[in-house]
Order: structure tokens, then sequence, then C-alpha cells
């Protein structure tokens, strides 16, 4: 990799090394897709404040015109995603896509318009029900419910002790989730239930191979983006390179064990797609 990379960090393992040369040696077949809270956004106590870094659209919209495809793949609703990232109508990111709700919705920048199927009717069940089952864990102090239209997610980081909270909801909340037919996705002190058969893994592989990737990265910060990275090395088998990125945090490890490269959260995401957007000629 010639100089101009000189501001790029070097991956940790020899694939990850693979990933990034090929996506800077033909950017033109490069799928870049990030996470969007903890990766895009800094993780704040109330997700309906979350905002993009500062600097997180025009970093990618400097990149953007340079590779085959931006996408942001999220647990969020895409329209709330494109909300809060600001994302629309901005020049460069003509093209970038937000794949919402783990690839169930699908926004366009090119349209502007949500693309949806009829939301799973266990969600509405399992939420008039959830009230009643957090009054009969106990004290609640500090837990709430986010709602999030084709799912629905407790959190405990507001409680006391947000670890022995999460604890506590993980097994009642799996519970009412298998009564409605939905599944218990754990992150970051928040346990969602949401419709099984969609994960950010199947909508990257999905889109990565509709768009014809010939080299696919992804960044991430929780256990929800396991799945994405499960994807990139399912790419990486059927011989299409691949880069692992973390945002880092002391929050979860597991991401950064797997990862080829883990930065120092957003404002490392940041750095990390200006120089990819500086090396790529």
């Amino acid at each position: 990799m010639g100089s101009h990379t000189d501001s790029l960090p070097t991956p940790a393992t020899p694939a990850g090394r693979d990933g990034l040369d090929a996506i800077l040696t033909r950017p033109g077949r490069a799928v870049l897709a990030f996470d969007f809270d903890g990766t895009l956004a800094p993780i704040v106590p109330d997700p309906d404040q979350a905002r993009a870094h500062p600097d997180a659209v025009p970093a990618l919209a400097a990149l953007a015109p340079k590779v085959a495809a931006v996408a942001v793949v999220t647990g969020r609703p895409a329209d709330v995603a494109v909300r809060y990232g600001g994302f629309a109508e901005v020049p460069g990111l003509e093209h970038l896509v937000v794949l919402g709700h783990y690839g169930a919705e699908r926004w366009d920048a090119r349209t502007g318009t949500v693309d949806a199927p009829v939301p799973h009717p266990g969600v509405a069940a399992a939420r008039a029900e959830l009230p009643a089952l957090l009054e009969a864990i106990g004290p609640r102090e500090g837990t709430w419910i986010e709602e999030k239209g084709r799912a629905v997610a407790v959190h405990t980081r507001r409680a006391g002790d947000p670890q022995a909270a999460f604890e506590a909801l993980r097994d009642p909340l799996a519970g009412l989730a298998a009564r409605h037919g939905l599944i218990v996705e754990p992150g970051r002190f928040v346990l969602e239930l949401r419709p099984p058969g969609m994960d950010k893994g199947v909508a990257l592989l999905e889109y990565a191979r509709e768009i014809g990737a010939g080299a696919v990265m992804y960044a991430g910060d929780d256990l929800g983006d396991l799945s994405a990275f499960a994807a990139v090395d399912k790419l990486r088998s059927d011989g299409v390179p691949g880069l692992l990125v973390c945002s880092g945090s002391d929050e979860v490890t597991e991401l950064a064990q797997r990862a080829d490269l883990v930065v120092d959260g957003p404002p490392g995401i940041v750095r990390l797609v200006r120089s990819l957007a500086d090396g790529i000629a």
C-alpha cells in the first residue's frame, strides 16, 4: 500500500490487511457498512437524543463517491436513523442506503423513501404485556421501555445497578418473546424483542451480493454486530476480501476480540473514514 495510506491504521490480521488493501486498490467494488449507535453516533443515556458524530456525515460524504456503496445497518427504524444521522439530501451521499430494523426496512437516498413490510403482530402483543411483567419482577427504577415500531426494547442503563437489572430481565423477557414468536437481542444494557429471521448479518450479506461487492468493510460496536462480522467472514470464505472494524468501548469486548481493527469509538470511526477517503485516489 503506497505512501498515501500512511495515516491509515494497520489491521492486526492478515485477512484484515487483505480487506483494507482491496478497498484501497479496487474502491469501485467496495461496500462500506456501518452500525449507527456506538459507531457513527456516541452512546447516550436517552436513545432519542442520539445523533451522529458531528464530523461523521462530512467524512462519509467525502468517502462515498469513491466506493461502490455506503450503507448504515441499524436496529433502529430506517427513518429514525436517517433523521438522527442527518443523512438526507447530503451532497456526496446520493447513493447512501440505510438498512433499518436489521434490514427489514430500507431507505434509499436517491428516492428519500422507506421500503418496509407489514409489522410482526407479536411486537404489539409483547409491548402490551411489558409493563405488568416489569412490575412483577420488582423495583425497576431506571428501567424503561423504548418503542421501536417493529421492535420493543427494555433499557437498564439508567438503573442503579445496570448489569444486575439487565441480568434479572433476561429470562422473563426471553419467555415473553417466545410466547409471541419473537427473539431477544441483547445489547449494551438493552434487551430488544423483535421478529426472528432478520439480523445485521442477513442484511449485510444480501446487500453485498446485490451490489456485487468485491470488498467489504463492516464497523460496529455491540453484540448485535457479531452477525454482521459473521457475514463478512462468510464473504471472505467466498473469496471477497473483508475488513472487520470495532468501534471500541469498555462495555463490550466480544467485538474487539473478533475485529481486525479496533478504533476509539465514533471519533475513531470518523478518523478511519477520513483516512480511507484520503487514501483512495
